[in-house]
């Protein structure tokens, strides 16, 4: 684009630039733009590894690259040992990258590996939203953006799918600029399709995109190329799909998980978002957008209004669309906070001040690198790589006395297990909440909450020995106190074990006293020993 009134705009960038400097030549918007970003990649930089899903996610990693094929039944579990679950197939890719990079570097590299992931989908969405307006707003776009999706940046293989969606939402603002931007479509669908199943939300994507365009009638000035681009990047993103394991089964699959009852009615992500903060944050955002959308003058694209309006009700839904809606949403308000508060061009920074802050930022982002967080004071919810809740040391106590199954546990804890403990000890249930029916999910809940018969239930499983989580199962963990039938083998702050004392367990267990590495504290339970 030229100003009509002298040189090319590139070119007055360009000759401003060599007047003022490259520190000169930095906004405030862009130090605002750059700031959003660093906190991103520093906030998940200092987050935990969380215990309910990565470890069971690397397991299965494992497994594909020991046997060179993916699994298709259930070998982690003694409650379902056996049974068919296809969802392997739909996170193979996902499972051996993470796997691959906690074998190369451990949960170090494992975080700084997802940091970047998620930094560079909030990049490419914050770049898609300054070409819409500028660097301050597109900056306040993203910032809105981040507060709806902070609670979802737990290392899993979702990462993937908010990189391939911001791919979407990248690939889509340009294509309206030129058909170069047409192999992103297949390439990010590629990737999507293969590594979470969220993947329709694509399709969903390019067709809203499609019929807005046909319903403003085509860009002006070339509504032939527009339209035949965007049915390109539909029909690549289509064929794209089929790129899986599963092939174009993969859409069945899709259904059969959207129907499944026990996901619909246990999962709280999938429930309507509530009035906690996460709730509350997407409702603000939701109405914020539908002001600024209502409020004179009105110039998005019909497109637009299709996306946000569709992701809205998604996120009215079930709160995992919370976080989609922001993501969509940053390029649709950064649009509208340019047009209703237009930055003023030429106001720059003070060229000393600009290499100061970026130099601040980048010791920031260098200082909140996952090797140097043991030198930083954390509260004890972000302390460690790997989260507190995670059973690390019950786990290695567990492996290293050898007290017979089977167990029952917390279900946080049996992601752990499974990566950990397998084949030794198979878990009762875990996160891949879809394998088990109701009726083991209704025993794993009466049990947890120590309602009547808890014991004859636990009977019925044959279990001996418990794993149990103080903040998850307190009912649990004070009525197996209080029971005369169990003896406490081991405590910490994240789990306690527990084994059965009578001999229906093939045996009972004797403690050797004292038990070698495990030290006996004041109140003679067994703690293990803290690692350095």
């Amino acid at each position: 684009m030229k100003n009509r009134s002298g040189p090319p705009l590139g070119g007055m960038i360009g000759m401003s630039v060599r007047r003022r400097g490259f520190w000169g030549s930095i906004t405030p918007g862009h130090l605002l733009a750059l700031t959003a970003l660093v906190g991103i990649f520093v906030f998940v930089n200092t987050h935990p590894i969380r215990p309910h899903d990565f470890w069971w996610h690397l397991a299965v990693g494992r497994e594909i690259l020991q046997t060179g094929r993916i699994p298709t039944v259930d070998t982690f579990s003694y409650t379902r040992a056996g049974a068919p679950y296809p969802s392997y197939a739909m996170f193979w890719l996902a499972d051996v990258l993470m796997y691959g990079l906690y074998a190369l570097g451990g949960p170090a590299l494992t975080v700084f590996a997802h940091s970047l992931l998620i930094t560079s989908a909030y990049g490419l969405i914050l770049w898609a939203a300054w070409e819409a307006s500028g660097p301050r707003a597109a900056a306040l776009g993203i910032v809105v953006a981040a507060a709806l999706g902070l609670d979802d940046w737990n290392v899993r293989p979702q990462a993937f799918a908010f990189l391939a969606g911001a791919l979407f939402l990248r690939g889509l603002a340009g294509l309206e600029r030129s058909p170069r931007w047409l192999w992103i479509f297949p390439f990010g669908m590629a990737l999507w399709v293969n590594t979470h199943g969220s993947f329709p939300l694509g399709l969903l994507l390019v067709g809203l995109t499609l019929v807005g365009k046909a319903l403003e009638g085509g860009i002006p000035g070339g509504r032939g190329v527009s339209m035949r681009r965007f049915l390109v990047a539909l029909g690549l993103t289509v064929l794209a799909t089929g790129l899986n394991p599963r092939g174009f089964g993969v859409y069945a699959y899709s259904i059969m998980m959207a129907r499944n009852p026990v996901i619909r009615a246990l999962v709280p992500e999938w429930a309507p978002p509530g009035l906690d903060r996460h709730g509350l944050l997407f409702y603000a955002a939701a109405a914020l957008v539908g002001l600024l959308l209502a409020i004179p003058p009105r110039r998005l694209s019909p497109h637009h209004l299709l996306i946000a309006g569709a992701f809205a009700l998604l996120g009215l839904q079930t709160s995992r669309g919370v976080v989609w809606f922001g993501m969509v949403a940053a390029p649709i308000l950064a649009a509208r906070i340019q047009a209703l508060w237009p930055e003023r061009p030429g106001r720059t920074g003070i060229p000393a001040l600009n290499g100061w802050f970026l130099g601040l930022l980048s010791g920031m982002a260098l200082a909140a690198l996952p090797w140097f967080k043991a030198w930083w004071p954390m509260p004890a919810a972000k302390a460690g790589l790997i989260s507190a809740e995670t059973p690390v040391a019950a786990t290695a106590f567990l492996l290293q006395q050898r007290p017979p199954g089977p167990v029952f546990h917390a279900l946080s804890f049996g992601s752990y297990l499974i990566w950990a403990a397998h084949p030794d000890y198979p878990v009762f249930v875990d996160t891949r909440l879809e394998l088990y029916p109701m009726a083991i999910w209704e025993d794993y809940l009466a049990i947890s909450a120590a309602a009547p018969g808890w014991e004859e239930r636990l009977a019925r499983y044959g279990v001996c020995l418990l794993m149990l989580s103080p903040q998850e199962q307190p009912a649990l963990v004070e009525a197996v106190a209080r029971s005369p039938r169990w003896k406490r083998l081991y405590q910490d702050d994240a789990a306690s074990l527990w084994i059965r004392k009578e001999g229906a367990c093939g045996g009972s267990f004797g403690i050797p006293d004292p038990l070698e590495g495990v030290r006996k504290t004041p109140t003679g339970v067994l703690r293990f020993p803290a690692r350095s």
